[in-house]
């Protein structure tokens, strides 16, 4: 934890005279922020220097856009907002991607953003950017510094914006600001601001629980908001009273346990077929923290499984999210545990004895049993040299029960969905729905800063493994012991699915090459591993797991066993008009 120093202590009684950065740096250890991440850079040198001082550890990074995801990362695993910090113009905006992803994961972060000094404004000087115009659509709040005795209270509006909104918030600052003399209190943050916000309308609670009473085949989808609110067992509570099957949000594999019996699985693309047949006939719904967003809930495997007429009771922490993408019978404006809890206890009090379903618990275990069946049998098809689900699966295996794993997006990385089961909170790190490469292995690294003693894995594919690799580095400098899980396939592998199902197996771009991977790890420090057999997944895992150092299992799979496209619903067989692409018509395949 970061130093309390006395100056805090007295600054809860009486203003201080301190610097900006001084102001900026207490506010920190007043937040409990113990890791910052970024790049080095003039800008923000006078903050950085006291660091050390205050115990707070600069992790550096190869690229700021790893900066914000494992800000990202470590807010998801720890709890506590994300902080990182750039330099002005470029550094700040390396970290868009990073940013925007934190932004629709919901995930709390401040970003310290020095910028342009006030004198040189406007006069398109070295590194000036109007980084507030940048991020204004990908955060939820800018607050910028516009006076130097407003240093310590801006950054307080920032965290008070970011946990209240559950979302990034930029911190702008002219780098000139960072200097001189002011005056403020160091005050703690229950001085400035609540997190507490109970269960919701106590009218809205007891409709939800007349509904959840009368319904003859309930369902429960669990989100990130449960994991969020430490409010995941009481989600089980409610299922076990109702004998209703519980599945997770997509992506989101560890919001309600894998082993209970109740527990079918996640949704959404390349989720679980047990979660989807449990979910379709459903005549009441409760949605506990999740926003049931738009591409989670689109068909999968051609099955059209979010039901049409269900009555939907949808448990969210913000007000926007609230019917958004679904027609709901009950919306619920609340904390997802004090929502939860309130509900079960109010059916236990009308319903004692709960609803023993036992035909209802047969039912979701033969689902289960099916699903898992399938899976394995997918897996055990050969491929040339591993199919890709069979790497995943023997992973999987391999892994021991609290392990964290960061999941890419792209063709493998998706495919994982159906494999990943969690018994623990806090253990999926998936990219998410702004869907960006090259997420995986650096939130990989803030997850293990949050968690250091949990095993780390990342699942990336190659292609992403090319915008991440650098990072290596980092984890060798700061050891960092995470696993990099590259399924290899030589090739853009969701993208390619596409040109073969929709452009007669044209391939543009989407094949690729790369050096050794395991080679350029052992190179840069780390331990590497060449993967061709499937039967060498598990003791080279076995091996890792015991010389805690980080490491680069590269795994040669089939490049042609692939999942199906993303974007089914945005794709269209290609026609063509002009004469000189006829022949790329897709009605001319074949002649």
């Amino acid at each position: 934890m970061a130093k309390q120093t006395e100056e805090v202590k007295q600054g809860l009684k009486q203003k201080q005279k301190m610097t900006p950065s001084e102001a900026i740096v207490e506010t920190l250890v007043a937040e409990e922020i113990t890791q910052v991440y970024g790049i080095v850079g003039s800008a923000f040198m006078d903050m950085l220097d006291l660091f050390p001082t205050a115990g707070i550890r600069f992790i550096p990074v190869r690229h700021e856009q790893s900066a914000g995801h494992m800000a990202d990362a470590y807010e998801r695993v720890s709890g506590k907002a994300g902080v990182i910090v750039g330099q002005n113009g470029p550094g700040i905006t390396n970290m868009v991607t990073s940013v925007a992803a934190a932004n629709q994961a919901h995930s709390p972060m401040v970003v310290i953003s020095p910028s342009a000094g006030t004198a040189s404004i406007g006069l398109d000087g070295f590194q000036e950017a109007n980084q507030v115009s940048i991020f204004e659509d990908i955060t939820k709040e800018t607050v910028t510094v516009t006076n130097v005795n407003r240093v310590a209270d801006n950054l307080r509006t920032a965290f008070r914006i970011a946990y209240a909104e559950r979302g990034p918030v930029l911190f702008d600052i002219p780098r000139d600001l960072f200097y001189g003399e002011m005056e403020d209190y160091i005050l703690k943050p229950d001085q400035y601001r609540s997190d507490k916000r109970g269960y919701g309308d106590p009218g809205s609670i007891e409709k939800a629980v007349k509904l959840l009473k009368h319904a003859k085949n309930p369902a429960i989808i669990s989100g990130r908001g449960s994991v969020d609110a430490n409010g995941v067992d009481s989600v089980v509570k409610i299922a076990e009273h109702l004998t209703a099957p519980a599945a997770c949000a997509y992506m989101h594999n560890d919001a309600f346990p894998a082993d209970h019996p109740l527990g079918v699985g996640p949704i959404g693309y390349m989720g679980s077929k047990a979660a989807m047949h449990a979910l379709k006939d459903a005549d009441v719904v409760l949605a506990v923290g999740t926003r049931l967003s738009q591409f989670g809930t689109l068909p999968s495997y051609d099955i059209d499984y979010f039901p049409k007429n269900a009555k939907i009771i949808q448990v969210d922490i913000n007000p926007r999210q609230i019917g958004r993408t679904h027609p709901i019978e009950v919306g619920i404006i609340g904390d997802a545990k004090a929502a939860s809890d309130e509900i079960y206890r109010r059916l236990e009090s009308e319903m004692p004895t709960g609803r023993k379903d036992e035909a209802k618990l047969q039912q979701v275990g033969k689902l289960k049993e099916d699903w898992e069946k399938e899976l394995v049998d997918l897996a055990m098809e050969d491929g040339n040299p591993i199919n890709p689900r069979r790497a995943l699966l023997e992973m999987t295996r391999a892994l021991p029960e609290n392990t964290i794993v960061s999941s890419d997006i792209g063709n493998v990385s998706s495919t994982a969905n159906a494999y990943l089961r969690f018994t623990q909170t806090r253990r999926h790190i998936a990219a998410l729905t702004f869907g960006n490469t090259g997420f995986a292995y650096p939130a990989a690294l803030g997850a293990q800063l949050a968690e250091p003693d949990a095993p780390v894995f990342a699942i990336i594919g190659d292609g992403a493994w090319g915008m991440s690799l650098h990072e290596v580095s980092t984890a060798v400098e700061q050891n960092i012991p995470v696993v990099a899980c590259v399924f290899n396939n030589r090739s853009w592998a969701a993208e390619k699915k596409n040109q073969v199902d929709y452009y007669d197996d044209r391939y543009v771009g989407s094949n690729i090459s790369a050096p050794e991977f395991a080679e350029v790890a052992k190179s840069m420090g780390a331990l590497g591993y060449t993967i061709e057999k499937p039967e060498e997944i598990a003791p080279v895992i076995e091996e890792v797991l015991k010389k805690r150092k980080p490491a680069v299992l590269n795994i040669y799979v089939d490049g042609t066993q692939l999942a199906p496209p993303f974007r089914k619903d945005a794709l269209k067989m290609p026609t063509r008009f002009l004469s000189k692409y006829k022949h790329l018509d897709y009605s001319s395949w074949g002649k």
